[in-house]
Order: C-alpha cells, then structure tokens, then sequence
C-alpha cells in the first residue's frame, strides 16, 4: 500500500499510520496481493481523495461505502469513475438529479468527479479497497477506523463544512459530526433500489450551493469537464 498523503493532511493524521489497526491493515493488504487477488483502486489511486482534496480546502464531504469492484472503475473517490468506463448505476441516477437540481447541467461523457474534488468536495468511501469482483470484500478490515478518524477530524477542526450523507450506511456517520458547527444533507441513497423513494427530488446540490452562498464562499460548479 503505497501512503502518499497530501501534505496538509499529513500534518493532521500522520499519527493514524503509526497506529496497530494500520500497520494490521497494511499486512492484510500485502496478503491479499501475495495470494494474487486483484486490489482496486490502484495502489497510486488509494487516497486519490486526499491529494485533490487537501484538508485546507475540504468544503464539501460526499460519503460512500465501498470502492467499485468492476476493472478499471474504481480511483479513489466515491462514486466516481476512470475516464472512458460506463456510468455504475448509482452514478447515472446523480447525474439524473443533477439535471434538474441545477440549472444548466449537461450529463458528462465521462464519469470522472476529480472536477468536483478539486473544487473541495472530499469524496471518500468508508473502505478504501476492494478485492476485483467481490463487493465490500475489504470491509471491517481497519478502514473505516481510518475514515472515521478523517469525519472526526473534520468536524474538530473544521467549521461550516456541508456533509452529503444518501442511504442509512452514510447517516450512520452523523454521530462522528458536530452539528452545531456543520451541515446535514440527507436523502436515500442514489442506487436504484432507492433512488426513486427519496433520492430524486431531493436536491443535494442546489442546497449544497445555497448554504455556500449564504456562508459567502464560492458556490460549486458541478459540470464536469471530462
């Protein structure tokens, strides 16, 4: 596992690598590629979340679970996928709500958000890898003590950011979050099995934008140049 971090994030949990549950989750992930399983993202694209989104710029915070597990999707921020590959379901109904949220959207040809992380959205899953073909393989491994950590810090040393929480996996993480310094925006989640009980209609990103232009910071711009 290739530990590269942004440097602003370094500063803020350099300590959380030194800890037993990482240097457990490193060993497990070197197993794992001993035993020739297929690791998705890429080891270079692991906390691709991280370095388009330095701690110092995190306005933003969408919460997903689990990496894609199909080849050539997942790079490290959730939801998103590599340039060229089809749109997984739940991509293709954000961007179904995006064109009537926002005024003027156009549904990419490409599924990449690296545009929206480097606005300030931080896009991090829960688990941060995946064995190729087997969903939520790399789960309750130490991951999501790491992430947790990251929600955590966020909210201690942060003001005003805009938490994106769609489907219960995601508002379970509310309790990690200071509302009285933050802000909730919860809806069901994109997938199909719920998107139209709940997701569609619920308008995310206009009110994402909305407390930004209250709070007087710039508004995110959710077309993507890809």
């Amino acid at each position: 596992m290739s530990v590269k971090l942004e440097s602003s994030w370094l500063k803020v949990l350099n300590q959380e690598f030194e800890k037993d549950y990482m240097k457990s989750l490193k060993q497990f992930l070197v197993d794992e590629k001993k035993d020739d399983k297929t690791i998705y993202p890429k080891g270079n694209d692991i906390f691709n979340a991280f370095t388009l989104t330095p701690f110092d710029k995190v306005r933003v915070v969408i919460l997903g679970q689990d990496p894609y597990h199909g080849a050539n999707q997942a790079h490290g921020l959730s939801f998103s996928v590599q340039k060229g590959i089809r749109f997984p379901p739940s991509l293709k109904n954000i961007f179904k709500e995006l064109v009537t949220d926002i005024e003027g959207f156009i549904i990419p040809k490409n599924g990449d958000l690296s545009d929206w992380a480097k606005q300030g959205v931080l896009m991090l899953n829960s688990s941060l890898t995946v064995i190729a073909g087997d969903a939520g393989s790399h789960q309750d491994k130490g991951w999501e003590i790491f992430t947790d950590e990251v929600i955590k810090i966020l909210s201690d040393k942060k003001e005003n950011i805009i938490f994106i929480l769609w489907g219960k996996f995601a508002q379970e993480k509310e309790e990690l979050i200071d509302i009285n310094k933050h802000h909730i925006i919860k809806s069901k989640h994109p997938s199909p099995f719920s998107a139209y009980s709940g997701f569609f209609g619920s308008k995310p990103f206009s009110k994402t934008n909305d407390i930004l232009k209250k709070l007087g910071k710039p508004e995110i711009d959710w077309n993507l140049s890809t």
